[in-house]
């Protein structure tokens, strides 16, 4: 539309121009998926690549979200059942990759059985087609099943309440003042981290599956001049000779990791709101924590 060159002197008017240009570019990516979902074309890929991490993508989501929130404002039946939804997939989502701890604990113990007991130097895995990888890539293996856990399962802790909170100005404020805290720290702590570790992250991800290399400077047409000479070289180097070769799926997992810091940052706001309007007594409402599996723990932490 050409707004935000024609407003773009000043902070103000970038971005009221980006906010207005918002649903525009989400249409043109709606009805023209070609241009950018298309991985077969050098040029469509890299607009993925760009626009991945570009200030247009950041203004779409804000004006989502804005949606979103003047509509829940107006009915916050609906808004209960975005946080529900939302938070009812943070849950699944962590409760499923959770099991990579005990994956973890039982690879560990058969490799250690499998080196000392029968001083194997591979070890075969599968049902089917069968994996066999030396000893060591296993053992490296392990780091991936608890990044797994790290990176999937935080907004999963998040909803439980499991992380740690400083709080000496928070614990003694009063309910009110607990939600509004919970707001401005959604809006100008979690977002704006999550923001900055999702620009560096996305560009750290993609270096390691093609060449040229691309980073978070590049401009567009920089990125499309670069496509004639773009193919894919996906990172398959490990530590050591036989170690685990499979390391880009760690950076795949720091692009999932900050987008739900996004989700759970969008979606604490949301509740908070809600409980901020309807009162104390709406405190937790919907949730669905665990039960603890200690009640003397879980009484001595809230202690």
């Amino acid at each position: 539309m050409g707004l935000v060159d024609a407003w773009g002197g000043n902070p103000i008017g970038w971005a009221v121009a980006h906010l207005i240009e918002a649903p525009w570019n989400i249409v043109q990516a709606l009805i023209a998926p070609g241009t950018w979902a298309n991985w077969s074309d050098p040029e469509s890929l890299m607009r993925f690549v760009y626009y991945g991490a570009s200030a247009e993508l950041f203004w779409a989501f804000l004006f989502v979200f804005l949606i979103i929130t003047l509509v829940g404002i107006a009915r916050p039946s609906f808004l209960w059942a975005m946080v529900r939804g939302s938070e009812g997939f943070q849950n699944a989502t962590g409760r499923l990759f959770a099991w990579a701890g005990l994956v973890m604990v039982i690879q560990q113990v058969v490799i250690i059985f499998m080196q000392r007991v029968f001083g194997a130097s591979q070890l075969s895995l599968g049902f089917g087609k069968v994996m066999t990888f030396d000893i060591s890539w296993w053992s490296e293996a392990l780091k991936f099943h608890n990044a797994l856990i790290v990176a999937l399962c935080i907004s999963y802790t998040f909803v439980q309440g499991g992380h740690v909170r400083v709080d000496l100005l928070y614990a003694p404020a009063r309910f009110a003042r607990k939600k509004w805290l919970d707001m401005f720290g959604c809006l100008f702590f979690m977002i704006p981290a999550g923001m900055l570790i999702w620009t560096y992250s996305w560009f750290f991800l993609w270096r390691n599956l093609m060449t040229p290399s691309t980073s978070a400077s590049d401009s567009l047409e920089r990125l499309l001049d670069k496509a004639r000479a773009v193919r894919w070289n996906v990172e398959t180097i490990g530590f050591s000779p036989n170690g685990f070769n499979a390391y880009f799926l760690f950076k795949v997992l720091l692009v999932a990791f900050t987008a739900l810091v996004f989700l759970s940052a969008v979606t604490f706001f949301w509740r908070s709101y809600l409980e901020w309007r309807e009162g104390e007594a709406s405190e937790g409402k919907y949730i669905d924590r665990d039960p603890p599996a200690d009640a003397a723990a879980e009484f001595a932490a809230k202690t």
